[in-house]
């Protein structure tokens, strides 16, 4: 079974964007998502890139664009101006760690997280409400929140940044198949095409 390595984070509006359509892809392929929640910041100075409000204003113009292009050609609502953004998306993204280290599959939770930020206007970083969250995803709200806590998720969190760094992602959402990285869910379908025809993966060197 090939294996995705899915590097995300519930801030990332193009990581929202692209969750449905990968996980159609991982339906259609029989490929499995390892969920690998990420500190996107820490991501961005790594490899270069920069926070919303430090790129040029071109560049801040372009992605409003972009967004209302992909929010239609996705098929999903999104506020372009979300209340609760930019937030810090280290809690909901850890319950992500957690759940996948209890065994379960994040896959509800992690759209329902995007959705709360991108759609109805609520801000992922209050612990109220991610528990909603995970108690509507149909989890045990208390038991994954403090799992959340632990040493363990923010280590998992750690080492999830260092190998999307390593995979020369610059920003997110990326996927990783068979070392071959793809960055932006507008390269979903390029990630379709490799899963579906087996091809060896193109190099970084």
């Amino acid at each position: 079974m090939a294996r995705i390595d899915y590097f995300f984070s519930t801030i990332s509006p193009y990581a929202y964007l692209g969750h449905a359509a990968l996980l159609e892809v991982a339906r259609d392929t029989g490929a499995r998502i390892e969920y690998r929640p990420v500190r996107i910041f820490e991501l961005f100075d790594a490899n270069g890139a920069v926070p919303l409000k430090k790129r040029a204003p071109a560049r801040q113009r372009y992605r409003v664009v972009e967004l209302q292009r992909w929010r239609d050609i996705r098929g999903v609502p999104l506020n372009i101006q979300a209340r609760h953004f930019p937030t810090d998306p280290g809690l909901a993204d850890r319950c992500a760690i957690a759940l996948v280290s209890a065994g379960l599959d994040p896959a509800a939770y992690v759209g329902a997280a995007f959705r709360a930020l991108w759609a109805d206007d609520r801000d992922i970083a209050e612990r109220d409400v991610v528990a909603d969250l995970l108690d509507a995803s149909g989890f045990d709200a208390g038991a994954i929140l403090e799992a959340a806590g632990q040493h363990a998720a923010h280590a998992t969190y750690g080492s999830n940044t260092a190998a999307a760094i390593a995979a020369d992602l610059p920003g997110l959402p990326g996927y990783v198949l068979n070392d071959e990285p793809f960055w932006g869910q507008d390269r979903i379908e390029a990630l379709h095409d490799a899963l579906k025809s087996g091809r060896p993966p193109y190099g970084r060197d």
